[in-house]
């Protein structure tokens, strides 16, 4: 049986030393709890303050290295995808991206045409452009896209875009609600809203080549291309609407790569196969 201390009894040395050392082990793992906190918010703080510099400052850093970082050196590929529909609407009790096939009814009873509402051209586009050897083979830089209501955004051409068009829709919908879209685990944004014009973003050596089929310019794409200088970026402005003319003041000149109207997915299939002989992707 343990007698208990009782009045006027003192615990020997002994015990105080061992209480000494706990109370010395448990303020050692206090101190390590406040510098876990303390780095913990000063990551967030910094991270606070970068989105702060990044809205004051007038124009955004250019792409960062990415897998393509071996040909950063060498000219590269810069697609500009313009009047893409891509609005967004309160339709019962949820946001969507409107488009002509599921609301119809509601573009009219909003006096809208639902001819214009063509998501599934921006997305067949991006598809087109992703998913070409061109892109694999490390030549594009970026892809950029502005929706027919001003708004532009950048995405990387390292994105795997959904193989759906519904998983599509719910990343756009996403996309302009937040403004940006990270990796998975990762703080890096893939696609993100930037600031307006699109001319800041470009390369300055750059020839910003802009499609219509109303362009009185009829080429070959294999022999306009290789008619470009070997050391210049090359910019390619295509429109993402149903119908309709890009009119855009920066670009350099205004070809037609058919003599029938194209989809944006056609012609740009024929810049990138035109693209990639020139630089021999195969």
């Amino acid at each position: 049986m343990v007698r208990p201390y009782g009045k006027g009894h003192k615990r020997k040395k002994k015990g105080e030393r061992y209480d000494k050392e706990e109370d010395e082990v448990e303020d050692k793992q206090v101190e390590e709890e406040n510098t876990d906190d303390e780095t913990e918010i000063s990551a967030q703080d910094a991270e606070e303050k970068t989105e702060e510099e990044r809205e004051e400052l007038p124009e955004l850093e250019g792409i960062p290295v990415g897998p393509s970082a071996q040909t950063a050196k060498k000219p590269g590929v810069i697609f500009v995808l313009e009047k893409a529909s891509l609005e967004v609407a309160k339709v019962g009790k949820n946001y969507q991206i409107l488009n002509s096939e599921e609301h119809a009814n509601f573009l009219r009873r909003n006096n809208k045409n639902p001819a214009d509402y063509r998501p599934d051209i921006i997305y067949q586009a991006l598809l087109s452009i992703l998913d070409s050897p061109l892109n694999k083979a490390g030549c594009l830089r970026a892809v950029y896209v502005k929706t027919d209501k001003g708004v532009l955004f950048e995405v990387k051409p390292y994105v795997r875009i959904p193989r759906t068009y519904k998983r599509f829709a719910g990343i756009m919908l996403q996309l302009l609600q937040k403004l940006s879209i990270a990796a998975v685990g990762k703080r890096e944004k893939l696609l993100r809203v930037i600031k307006n014009p699109v001319t800041q973003h470009l390369p300055l050596n750059s020839r910003k080549i802009g499609f219509s089929h109303s362009s009185d310019k009829l080429v070959e794409m294999e022999k306009y291309v290789a008619g470009v200088g070997g050391d210049t970026d090359l910019v390619f402005v295509v429109g993402a609407m149903s119908h309709g003319k890009i009119e855009s003041d920066y670009i350099d000149d205004f070809i037609s790569v058919s003599e029938y109207p194209l989809s944006a997915a056609w012609c740009i299939a024929r810049i990138c196969e035109a693209v990639s002989k020139k630089w021999r992707v195969l």
